[in-house]
């Protein structure tokens, strides 16, 4: 029986039991990075070794992590990057720039999600459409130019936590919602949108046959970003706002409806993109990783809203 530890047909320099960081040497790209989740991927990303990682926002405005992760882990080079997650151009530009300083890319991570209207009487065509852009458009950026750069080795760089790539390996995630798997999580273009992001990973999964390049989706259910309900629909916070505020529901209805009877925090959707972004996970692809403590499987009479 083969010894589990070697399953895989992999070199050491992308086994995830590595004492140096089960992402010892990555190259990635995480989107959405000033937000709470995107943030929390950021960090946890540094904190298993990757070599660098670009932080993009969608204004000039700075992610928040560079500073924060410098004395942490300051082996890992966090690059604040402005980026538009519906320009192509733009993605051009940002897998350009990454071969051509770094060799390699290893993993890219959408966490730019759009909420989007609470209503369809709120909704107009232009809200739909930034929703598609956020929630779909930008993964299927993603799947089209990303993989050719992942299938790329190179050779070990001078750089702090470098390691040399010497096999095709890529894992592209797409941070979505529970909006993708049902309806009545938030308003119509959220989940018409989070359908759609799904759609992507499924799609991608032909698309990267022979690659060795993965896609998969985390959908996380009621997670605590930090936005109070108070006030919500009239700040209009829904037009920059990834996950609904976990106050929808307070904690006598969070102890009913989940089963584990609370909302979850952003670090706990970056630990599944952590999983799913090392070799942990070198048999998983074109999956939904539920992370929702629960909630999806109770009574439908108590679906979270």
């Amino acid at each position: 029986m083969p010894d589990p530890m070697t399953i895989q047909e992999e070199s050491d320099h992308f086994s995830p039991y590595r004492a140096d960081g089960k992402l010892y040497g990555f190259v990635c790209v995480v989107t959405g990075a000033n937000m709470p989740v995107g943030s929390a991927i950021v960090t946890e990303l540094a904190a298993h070794g990757a070599a660098c990682i670009y932080a993009c926002t969608t204004t000039e405005q700075s992610s928040g992590v560079q500073s924060s992760l410098l004395k942490r882990y300051p082996n890992t080079k966090v690059i604040d990057y402005p980026y538009s997650i519906s320009s192509e151009q733009d993605t051009l530009t940002l897998i350009d720039e990454a071969l051509n300083a770094w060799g390699r890319l290893d993993v890219w991570v959408c966490s730019s999600g759009l909420l989007g209207p609470p209503s369809i009487d709120l909704t107009t065509p232009e809200d739909l459409q930034k929703c598609f852009e956020a929630n779909s458009l930008a993964p299927f950026f993603a799947l089209k130019y990303a993989p050719p750069a992942m299938t790329k080795t190179s050779p070990k760089g001078s750089y702090p936590n470098a390691a040399p790539k010497d096999q095709s390996y890529g894992s592209i995630i797409v941070v979505s919602s529970t909006a993708s798997t049902y309806g009545g999580c938030w308003g119509p273009c959220y989940t018409m949108s989070s359908h759609a992001a799904l759609g992507v990973v499924r799609a991608g999964v032909a698309v990267l046959k022979g690659t060795g390049v993965r896609i998969n989706a985390i959908s996380p259910g009621q997670i605590d970003v930090g936005v109070s309900l108070n006030g919500f629909e009239k700040r209009g916070m829904f037009n920059n706002t990834q996950l609904p505020p976990a106050e929808l529901q307070n904690e006598t209805a969070q102890k009913q409806n989940i089963g584990l009877e609370r909302a979850g925090q952003p670090a706990e959707v970056a630990r599944v993109a952590g999983f799913l972004a090392s070799g942990f996970s070198s048999y998983i692809t074109g999956s939904n990783m539920i992370v929702d403590g629960g909630a999806s499987v109770m009574s439908p009479l108590m679906v979270p809203i």
